[in-house]
């Protein structure tokens, strides 16, 4: 592996735990009060598995961005799917913060169905340019639909 490609995973990683890290400081504004207060359904996980999963998953994304990205910026299947990624990266974030920031499961849901489209279509343009890259995502994948669907729990039960 060229110095370069690493170099841009590592930057990919560092942006993606960076994104990570905002979300945070909306959960922590009411994971421990407003969070607590809900009811959840039976398939709701334990508090302490979201940190382990959400920073694998920020790995994960990071470097399969790197991957893209070192493919080449200059070519137009890469910027497609780097430009993808970017706005899936603002939706992960906003959903954070609609739903612990702002309190609200029925913006969040909004989000959460706009960010699972988005990120298909995103491993959709990582597949183009690089097969294992999007493969990476399919974590990331299967957990916010995961996420989706305990959302909708939560709205729907309070």
């Amino acid at each position: 592996m060229k110095v370069s490609t690493v170099v841009k995973i590592f930057i990919g990683v560092v942006i993606c735990l960076g994104i990570g890290f905002v979300g945070s400081i909306a959960t922590q504004t009411s994971v421990d009060t407003w969070y607590t207060t809900l009811n959840k359904p039976g398939f709701n996980p334990p508090s302490w598995l979201f940190a382990p999963v959400w920073t694998l998953l920020y790995i994960l994304m990071g470097v399969a961005a790197g991957m893209v990205w070192s493919r080449g910026f200059h070519h137009i299947w890469v910027k497609t799917a780097l430009y993808h990624f970017g706005f899936q990266l603002v939706l992960n974030a906003s959903w954070s913060i609609a739903f612990f920031g702002y309190q609200s499961p029925l913006v969040a849901m909004l989000i959460i169905i706009a960010l699972i489209v988005l990120v298909l279509i995103t491993f959709k343009w990582f597949k183009v340019v690089n097969t294992t890259a999007a493969y990476l995502l399919i974590p990331y994948i299967l957990w916010i639909v995961y996420a989706a669907a305990l959302n909708f729990e939560i709205w729907r039960l309070n």
